[in-house]
């Protein structure tokens, strides 16, 4: 028998860790909790200092037996659970139920899987953290007294099966109210002037600024029309030429918050896939036994950090020193954290710069493969030198009228030569400089174009903009914002309209319900407040049960006034206008967890259901009788299909378009890119540019 027990969450870390540390180890999965609240009560005594009932979770029992006679019969035990407030409480119930000393030297933590790391806090163990596990406890029992009191008063006045928590709320709502900003949106016209100028060979654009050397706005064709009038020929002189040496700085490298942006902008992957690919990452991969076996690629996934240690930048320095040159090396500037992160872990990156993606093709898959990419590239620019751009800017007149033009062009790539942060707004990367002018120089203008704009709305949340949004705002912590996006979503509140959330009616009823009855809930200043109370209780500041009490007493009194005061809403069926074709009952709308679908309103005697479909006006090209419609696959991706089916297969994933293809007379599709929309004819090789 093996003299030290460790153990940590996972099986693929108890391989790993195990081969690290020797025969003397022993290395055992606890699979995550083994002891937790118990799921049919809320397990919290309010009448008796908020004392946690914890039970074993069922199907545990055998993992905690197993460990219970492992360390009996070892010399000492190791808690290597994940390095964060969840790990901590996992050990925490470990070192109860194992009677290990939790004041002992027991608790091991480590923010990458690798050799050295492991063997390196293997010789600085230390006492479990109990601060770290109230802040984890506290935040437990306030989510148990908001989520087990208010869904079920949400079941008796609005509909079974609901679900209001302290984090999910507020993002929600977050949600609606950019939907009624939308709603309520008045769009008003401004108008711009372009000009196209010419200097010899060379074509360049510039704009409308202003009058006298004042910037002008341009609100109606009246104001367009005065312009024009004052402005003489198409002559114009150039002004002032201000040329400009800039720097450009390369992006943090991640953190929880901006690698879910960031995978979502260039690898359109959910938060929840992306933690779930990261996790295995983190973990380790097998890399075959010439390149050390299973591997820890990248370290601890959850932090709001963008620290970087000391060894990891000394390798990143060699690595650019000898791949791009001296000039390319970035200062060595210590990172100042932002005021609510927590600065234990370093920020996300590859455990070494050495391990290049291209050599790990064949051993991920491609998902893998993508997002180590992504955080190698963040985490190498990171640590390279700015990118230096000259700019150019040129002031031109006509009889008064101020025209500008501006141009860039990149004089040194920097860290732009291995990765660009991405945009939520897809915006191109300009790289166009204007033409060598002088003051004093005389050209003109081939075009003079006004344009009439209308404002825009605020855009619908991506899953980018909320997860950036929430951290923002404070709401949640690296570990909440997947989860906090799933729930919303696996509960039917929102739904996803071109990778943008849009709430259902069931969703706003419910922010409705709470809004007048639990306003902390909902407002998300009260709930980044309540992180910073729980920041402090890790901080050793400030006694958890006083934070549970001080929001308690309140809630308690909310939550009477609502029992006896909330109106029930009753939520009918829509009348949908057809029959069903199974019994000649009316069809319904009914709201399901993916929105609206319809049903027949004869349940449950007749329980036949159909998806709701869009007609997009187009006839269908194989039958040439029925109608294409918007359908979705079961993974809710967006197809189109013939109306008759399955008499007509005919399916597209690409948008139909009505009208055939001017050369062959085929189908057109409408093919949607990243930067812009095609259409493109399925039979021949006719493309157009979508104006939609």
């Amino acid at each position: 028998m093996a003299d030290y027990l460790v153990i940590v969450e996972s099986p693929a870390k108890a391989k790993t860790i195990e081969r690290y540390l020797g025969k003397k180890y022993k290395v055992k999965a606890s699979m995550g909790h083994v002891i937790d609240l118990p799921k049919s009560q809320m397990g919290v005594d309010v009448e008796d200092g908020y004392k946690i009932k914890y039970i074993t979770i069922r199907g545990k029992g055998d993992i905690l037996k197993d460990l219970k006679k492992s360390a009996k019969k070892a010399k000492k035990v190791f808690l290597a659970a994940d390095p964060d407030r969840e790990g901590e409480a996992i050990a925490w119930h470990l070192a109860h139920a194992l009677n290990v000393d939790e004041n002992s030297q027991c608790r091991v933590v480590f923010n990458e899987i690798t050799k050295d790391a492991i063997k390196d806090s293997f010789k600085n163990p230390r006492s479990i953290d109990t601060d770290l596990v109230d802040a984890q406890q506290a935040r437990r029992v306030l989510d148990r007294l908001v989520g087990y009191n208010i869904s079920p008063l949400l079941w008796k006045k609005v509909k079974k099966g609901l679900s209001a928590g302290r984090v999910q709320s507020v993002a929600l709502k977050l949600i609606i109210d950019r939907e009624n900003e939308i709603n309520n949106f008045n769009p008003e016209e401004y108008w711009s002037i372009e000009g196209v100028f010419k200097k010899g060979k060379d074509t360049f654009e510039g704009s409308f600024y202003g009058m006298d050397g004042k910037k002008l706005e341009l609100n109606s064709e009246k104001d367009v029309k005065e312009i024009l009038d004052i402005m003489v020929d198409k002559k114009f002189s150039v002004d002032n030429v201000v040329k400009k040496e800039r720097k450009r700085n390369p992006a943090k490298p991640f953190t929880t918050s901006s690698l879910q942006q960031e995978a979502a902008r260039k690898l359109n992957f959910r938060a929840k896939k992306t933690m779930m690919i990261a996790q295995q990452l983190y973990e380790g991969i097998d890399l075959g036994k010439s390149a050390g076996g299973i591997t820890g690629l990248i370290t601890y996934m959850r932090t709001d950090s963008t620290r970087i240690s000391e060894t990891a930048k000394q390798e990143a320095k060699g690595f650019i020193e000898q791949t791009y040159g001296a000039s390319y090396l970035g200062e060595n500037k210590a990172e100042k954290q932002k005021g609510n992160a927590q600065d234990a872990h370093e920020a996300i990156r590859p455990t070494s710069i050495l391990r290049e993606p291209s050599m790990l093709k064949d051993k991920l898959s491609r998902d893998q493969l993508r997002l180590y990419k992504l955080i190698w590239e963040r985490f190498l620019a990171s640590q390279m030198a700015p990118a230096i751009l000259d700019t150019m800017t040129v002031k031109m007149l006509n009889n008064n009228v101020e025209f500008r033009a501006t141009g860039s062009t990149v004089k040194f790539k920097g860290f732009m030569k291995v990765y660009i942060e991405g945009s939520d707004d897809n915006q191109k990367e300009e790289n166009r400089m204007l033409p060598d002018l002088e003051a004093g120089m005389e050209i003109n203008a081939e075009e003079i174009n006004p344009n009439q704009h209308f404002t825009q709305p605020p855009p619908r949340y991506t899953e980018a903009r909320l997860v950036k949004t929430m951290e923002e705002l404070g709401i949640g912590r690296p570990s909440t914002y997947a989860p906090t996006i799933d729930t919303i979503q696996r509960r039917g509140y929102v739904t996803l309209d071109n990778k943008r959330f849009v709430p259902t009616e069931l969703g706003i009823i419910v922010i409705e319900s709470l809004k007048e009855f639990f306003p902390e809930i909902i407002d998300a200043d009260f709930t980044a407040k309540m992180e910073n109370d729980l920041d402090a209780i890790e901080e050793g500041k400030i006694e958890w049960v006083n934070i549970v009490d001080d929001f308690y007493n309140g809630f308690q009194k909310r939550l009477a006034k609502a029992e006896e005061e909330m109106d029930k809403v009753e939520i009918r069926d829509e009348p949908a206008g057809v029959t069903c074709e199974n019994c000649g009952h009316e069809m319904v709308y009914k709201m399901g967890r993916y929105g609206k679908f319809l049903a027949c309103s004869n349940f449950p005697d007749c329980r036949n259901t159909k998806p709701i479909l869009k007609d997009i006006g187009v006839t269908c090209p194989k039958c040439k009788e029925g109608n294409v419609v918007e359908r979705k696959s079961k993974k809710q991706r967006l197809f189109y299909g013939c109306d008759r089916f399955p008499e007509c297969d005919f399916v597209s994933w690409d948008k139909p378009i009505a009208r055939p293809c001017p050369k062959c007379d085929s189908l057109l599709v409408e093919k949607r890119g990243k930067k812009e929309t095609q259409i493109v004819c399925t039979n021949c090789d006719y493309k157009e540019n979508s104006q939609g």
